[in-house]
């Protein structure tokens, strides 16, 4: 039986940290739903957008500082289950960056920040229930790393704790990543909850994001509609939460922050292709002091099964 595997990755973080995961205060989101099920190996697309405001007035006014600004990633990524118990992922992010101010757009794109993490199958349970409903249950932990592949540029961070540092395609630091991960499914029926802790370190300019930590759980149910098409839904909760920011040893006041989100989205397999993807809708949010906003966020993919 394949058991249903997610990742949050601060692979990711998912990371991932690309530009998506430097956005929103370091709050950005790492969550990519549930991956389809794979036994041996996988690799596909993903794309990413997530929208936010910047310099956000007293009391969430509006002002001519206020800057909209949009985080497009695309990223190769990849599974590979080594022995029974081993997985090891890997993501590659291309980033496309704009903000917008007073009718003036700026732009950068670049290679993100690369991720690397290993997983350890701790739980893998099987038993029938009513001599006719399989339960099955699954625990994944495991670790990995950041990689500083994309452009940090210092010019475009401000020289005083009062604006954010948001507008990058990497850190310019090698971070590290904890993940748990946890299934349990009766027949069709699931829930899962996933934890990841990302631990940030200071790049050579002395600017250091803050750690974030995140969890989601959520519940799905899949639908067979034929021996060789499968419809999985799902719906949860995301709950993300960063520290600040730390430049040359003083606290970025703009950063930091936590952000509750209500996540919706849906898996296709058809054979060994999959598409799918997902939707995150803030539902209450405290970034920067409340000087940064979230907006919606989507994901979609393509993923191809060996």
């Amino acid at each position: 039986m394949k058991k249903i595997f997610i990742v949050t990755v601060a692979v990711m973080c998912f990371v991932q940290t690309k530009a998506c995961d430097i956005c929103g205060c370091g709050v950005g989101s790492n969550y990519i739903g549930i991956l389809p099920d794979f036994t041996k190996h996988i690799f596909g697309l993903r794309y990413r957008y997530n929208a936010l405001q910047t310099h956000i007035g007293a009391g969430g006014a509006i002002t001519y500082l206020t800057t909209n600004e949009v985080y497009r990633t695309t990223e190769l990524w990849g599974g590979w289950t080594i022995g029974n118990n081993f997985r090891v992922m890997a993501s590659v992010p291309y980033s496309f960056n704009e903000r917008s101010n007073q009718g003036v757009t700026n732009s950068k794109s670049g290679i993100g920040d690369i991720t690397v993490a290993g997983y350890y199958q701790l739980l893998n349970k099987k038993l029938t229930i009513n001599s006719s409903k399989l339960l099955v249950q699954s625990l994944w932990i495991g670790g990995g790393l950041k990689l500083p592949t994309g452009k940090y540029n210092p010019a475009d961070k401000s020289g005083n704790t009062q604006n954010t540092n948001l507008f990058q395609l990497g850190t310019a630091s090698v971070d590290f990543m904890l993940n748990a991960m946890y299934d349990v499914r009766l027949q069709d029926a699931g829930i899962n909850v996933a934890a990841t802790y990302k631990i940030n370190t200071a790049n050579k300019y002395q600017y250091s994001y803050g750690n974030k930590g995140s969890i989601n759980a959520q519940a799905y149910y899949k639908f067979r509609i034929s021996k060789k098409v499968l419809i999985a839904s799902n719906a949860g909760v995301l709950f993300e939460n960063s520290k600040k920011d730390i430049d040359n040893k003083f606290a970025v006041d703009v950063s930091g922050g936590n952000i509750l989100s209500g996540t919706a989205g849906v898996e296709v397999s058809f054979k060994k292709i999959a598409i799918g993807g997902n939707f995150q809708k803030a539902l209450s949010q405290n970034l920067a002091s409340g000087f940064v906003k979230s907006g919606n966020r989507l994901m979609v993919h393509v993923s191809f099964m060996l």
